[in-house]
């Protein structure tokens, strides 16, 4: 069982930067790629970027991409997405989820799909 708990979500002017955490408990999150997703008021939940458990490959959506990074600390049990440059379109509710399927070390998970586990969510709310 993995549990995940993001934080660093908040209210932030257009133009401006946040960094979200995702905390997960498990002794084999080293292994399981990493995803965010985020849901837009009123709209479905869409993926933005994953790493693989090796953080060795990376992979974003274009609407994200040169903006957002992710990352992970393998030995904090974290992975994290620096969002830079901030729009007010990027007004969502943010989830990190977990892939734990036996992978190869350079896998990017980009379906919804392949995530088992999900966080609760964190809120980032961008002004204009």
């Amino acid at each position: 069982q993995v549990q995940l708990v993001e934080s660093g979500g908040g209210l932030v002017q257009a133009g401006g930067s946040l960094r979200l955490s995702c905390a997960a408990s498990g002794r084999t999150f080293s292994r399981y790629p990493m995803g965010w997703f985020r849901r837009p008021p009123g709209k479905e939940r869409e993926f933005l970027a994953a790493i693989s458990w090796s953080a060795g490959s990376t992979y974003y959506v274009e609407s994200v991409e040169g903006r957002f990074t992710i990352s992970r600390d393998n030995a904090k049990n974290t992975v994290y997405l620096q969002m830079n440059n901030l729009k007010p379109e990027d007004t969502a509710v943010y989830y990190c989820a977990a892939d734990s399927t036996s992978r190869s070390s350079w896998y990017l998970s980009r379906q919804q799909s392949e995530y088992d586990y999900w966080g609760q969510g964190t809120q980032v709310t961008v002004s204009s």
